[in-house]
């Protein structure tokens, strides 16, 4: 048995081994180190007043602020545990401070001559404020300390850092940036997961499409980007670089299937002869492991095999044409689900009656809530409850908007089926290849009615309710967004992420018919057929809305998840992608966008990756961001289930005008 395991995890220590004031060689450093996202690391206290430094054996203490606590300054755990913020601000944000938290990495890269170089990264944690002539005086007190063979970088863990140091000589204090320090690392998990079934490695397009109607559950499809339409499989693995929030990972995600970024994979491949073999594939924070096993292995089918969805009912009765600020939650069994979020979120930036700190009110062990972390970031001091409401209301809808536009009912689908007997034998059909479990005719049959629905012409009174619902657009020849929303998405175990079609140059009215068929005919493609038949969805029971919208020009746009995805256990961080230009860039793969995470506990940015773009955005700009990542935790109070932390996944753009738009918003699949 051959085993390729990225990176091998390391053994933890039995006894404490915590070094005091001694100088840090390569050997030391190994023996006190553990592993984080693939590199091993060491934590260090710098301790001001006694000019020395402690350095903390990884498997003993897992936190600076615990071993700075009760070893250091002698406090019992209890105590700590009542003055935790109080305490984390006297060691991270204090100017003055006695102690300096950090932590030291080691990497390698491989130089031009092909000799691998050895280096270490000094950082702190994301939350820390450390003016430049502090993080100066860190830098040198551990430079002086260290093993003078090796290299050492100052990475900056925020924005904020990045500022200060923009003063000081990279001579002085020599420094990487997180996303050159990560963006081109050889392996990134995505989804964490474990499956085992037959490696599948595709190089190109062409290889993947000549294959794809022969992939199944049993599969793990590697290749460099794969498509949206990939079918329901065991596990993706990804040879070229992509953002967690794409089409596949969100897909991913949903599906329970791991997901990572393997650049080196064709090496591995070759190694170990993996292309079509049985393996075992693990993904974790700190570990991506491909295990090739000896026997093909016995498989169950997965729990979806077995999974049934059920609808409520549509409700097909007439109804009428609505702008979107009319709709609400409730909606959604009329216009859709995208529709009724958007109707929800104008209520909510209108009515300003929702409770938005519900999130921050959850306890946080060892802290009941997060009420004055949320005041703090608000500029309140020690509010009442009802200010603390008001006030996130209020930042809230100074913040973002929510889109104008207008909601077809279901009933508009319904009457448009309903006139076309070919249509109503199509469908017909399809019904009965769907209870027979059919599958070898399902895309057939299915193109045939799309097919259909493209070129049947819409009912004269149909026709007149869309066309009626937005006259001075079509008027004076603007431009429109037509997007879906089913009842048949966004629900749990079936998020639909990228499965139903969206229109965004539509301009007069034959092209705005044009574009509602084209979303209603995205109901009955093959995949999303297939896709809701896997998990039990009846075809009865599931309908189009249609959103139409102005087109809104956007100087930049993009998607953010109020969670990490890649950290389920991280409360503190939401993820945003972005790039010039709409959100279908992000969300559609045809650009690689920056990367930012933002705290919306304490504050504070980071860049994770510049994606397809030479250098990140204006200060001005991120922290701009910063605001629109803390307005979706807040959002997310809302839309989230009572007592859940189900995070949200937004959809956003901002205006030439230089104001935030939110024009999709829904649950993240977790």
């Amino acid at each position: 048995m051959s085993t390729t395991v990225l990176p091998a995890a390391v053994a933890k220590a039995a006894t404490d081994r915590t070094v005091v004031g001694e100088n840090l060689s390569l050997p030391l450093f190994r023996t006190l180190s553990g592993v984080l996202a693939g590199h091993p690391y060491l934590k260090v206290v710098v301790d001001r007043a006694e000019a020395t430094w402690h350095l903390l054996d990884t498997a003993a203490h897992p936190f600076h602020v615990n071993y700075t606590a009760t070893r250091i300054l002698g406090m019992g755990l209890d105590e700590l545990d009542s003055r935790l913020d109080e305490f984390n601000a006297s060691v991270y944000t204090d100017p003055e401070r006695r102690f300096l938290l950090g932590v030291l990495s080691l990497h390698t890269e491989q130089e031009a001559e092909g000799r691998e170089r050895t280096f270490l990264v000094l950082e702190t944690t994301e939350a820390d404020t450390m003016h430049g002539e502090l993080l100066e005086f860190f830098y040198a007190f551990v430079r002086e300390r260290v093993d003078g063979r090796l290299p050492l970088l100052l990475k900056p863990a925020n924005h904020g850092q990045e500022e200060e140091l923009a003063a000081i000589s990279e001579q002085r204090v020599p420094r990487v940036l997180s996303h050159e320090l990560f963006g081109t690392r050889t392996r990134t998990p995505l989804n964490p997961g474990e499956a085992t079934g037959r490696l599948r490695y595709f190089r190109t397009v062409a290889e993947y499409e000549a294959a794809a109607g022969g992939l199944g559950w049993t599969d793990i499809v590697a290749m460099p980007c794969l498509p949206d339409d990939v079918p329901r499989v065991a596990g993706f693995v990804n040879t070229a670089p992509i953002t967690p929030l794409s089409h596949t990972n969100v897909l991913a995600s949903g599906w329970g299937i791991p997901n990572a970024i393997i650049r080196d994979l064709e090496q591995l491949v070759e190694k170990d002869s993996l292309d079509g073999s049985w393996v075992r594939y693990r993904v974790r924070e700190d570990e991506i492991s491909l295990e090739l096993l000896e026997q093909v292995p016995e498989l169950r089918a997965p729990s979806w095999h077995q999974q049934r969805i059920r609808l409520e009912p549509p409700l097909l009765e007439d109804a009428p044409v609505l702008s979107l600020y009319r709709l609400r939650s409730a909606d959604r069994d009329r216009y859709g689900t995208k529709a009724a979020n958007l109707g929800e979120l104008h209520h909510v930036l209108d009515s300003r009656t929702a409770d938005l700190t519900a999130f921050h009110g959850r306890p946080r062990p060892p802290r009941e809530n997060l009420y004055g972390h949320l005041a703090a970031r608000l500029g309140l001091h020690a509010p009442s409850p009802a200010k603390l409401r008001a006030a996130a209301a209020s930042f809230v809808a100074r913040t973002v908007r929510a889109p104008e536009g207008v909601a077809l009912p279901f009933s508009l689908l319904h009457r448009f089926l309903t006139s076309s007997p070919a249509l109503q034998q199509g469908i017909g059909k399809l019904k009965m290849a769907l209870e027979l479990d059919a599958t070898d005719v399902l895309d057939s049959l299915c193109l045939e009615i799309q097919h259909l629905i493209r070129h049947t012409p819409v009912p004269e009174s149909v026709a007149g309710q869309i066309t009626r619902a937005c006259p001075a657009p079509l008027a004076a020849g603007d431009r429109l967004v037509v997007r879906s929303s089913s009842n048949a998405e966004d629900l749990p175990g079936f998020s639909a992420a990228g499965v139903y079609d969206s229109v965004t140059t539509v301009r007069g009215a034959g092209e705005l018919l044009a574009a509602v068929r084209q979303v209603w005919a995205s109901l009955l493609s093959p995949r999303s057929v297939r896709l809701r038949h896997q998990v039990g969805i009846s075809l009865d029971d599931t309908y189009m809305g249609v959103i139409i919208q102005l087109y809104v020009p956007a100087a930049l746009g993009g998607v953010l998840v109020t969670c990490n995805p890649t950290r389920r256990e991280d409360f503190r961080n939401v993820y945003l992608n972005c790039s010039p230009g709409s959100p279908e860039q992000v969300v559609e793969g045809g650009v690689l966008p920056q990367q930012y995470l933002y705290n919306t506990v304490e504050g504070g940015g980071r860049t994770v990756a510049l994606g397809s773009w030479p250098e990140g955005l204006p200060a001005a700009v991120r922290a701009r961001l910063a605001d629109l990542s803390l307005t979706g935790r807040l959002l997310q109070s809302h839309f989230s289930a009572p007592e859940v932390d189900d995070p949200l996944d937004i959809e956003w753009l901002l205006t030439d005008q230089g104001d935030f738009r939110l024009v999709q918003i829904r649950p993240y699949a977790l």
